[in-house]
This record gives C-alpha cells, structure tokens and sequence, in this order.
C-alpha cells in the first residue's frame, strides 16, 4: 500500500476514471512535484503541464475502454484502446511509476498513423 492507502494500481484505476469523465481534479492530488509524461504526442514536466496535456489528450477522446493492468509494485501498465478524432480505436500502452503514493512518470506508446490521418 501506498501512504495514501492506494495502491499504484488503484492509482492507475483514477487516472483512467478521470480521462474518462474528462474531470482530472481528483488526479491532482496525486502527482508529484516533479512528475514527467513521455508521449507519441509531447512531453510534459511537473503536474500543471501534465495535467494540461492531459486534459487535451482528454478533449480530442472519443472512446477509451481498458482492456488489461498488470502491476508490479510501483510500476503499473496499462492497454487500452484509444479513440480520437474519428479514428478507429488504437491500442495503447500506459506505463506508470508511483512512489509514495505520486504518480512521478508516465510513458506512452502507440502507434498514431491512424489518429493522424483522421486529423487529415
């Protein structure tokens, strides 16, 4: 357990919730000062930036279903499948790294060819 008593897992459980509300305040409370995101789309450093990339990556979602989590002690990933912009669903993978209870980096990794060319 963490010291929040959440497990990273159950952390990893929010985050997907909040995407899918597109409401990411619960979240907040739960990254670190220094948290990193590492994506097809951007990077970001540090909660406000992540929470804002994030919430943009939330805005363009017109599906998300998880579809499997593993989790191995303060790593956790996550395979989902991501629909954006029109496009067919992608498969994702979500890693995430929690330590004391903070979410301190999150990297991304699909492949975007179909995303982008709904974009046009």
């Amino acid at each position: 357990m963490t010291s929040n008593n959440r497990t990273p897992s159950q952390i990893a459980e929010l985050y997907f919730s909040c995407w899918s509300r597109k409401d990411f305040s619960d979240l907040a409370a739960f990254l670190a000062p220094d948290c990193t995101f590492t994506g097809v789309f951007g990077t970001a450093t540090g909660p406000d930036e992540f929470l804002r990339g994030l919430g943009g990556m939330a805005a363009g979602t017109d599906s998300l279903v998880v579809r499997r989590r593993v989790a191995d002690d303060a790593d956790v990933i996550t395979w989902f499948d991501l629909g954006m912009g029109g496009a067919p669903a992608t498969a994702v993978a979500n890693w995430m790294h929690v330590e004391d209870g903070l979410i301190t980096a999150v990297e991304v990794t699909f492949d975007p060819r179909g995303i982008l060319a709904a974009a046009g």
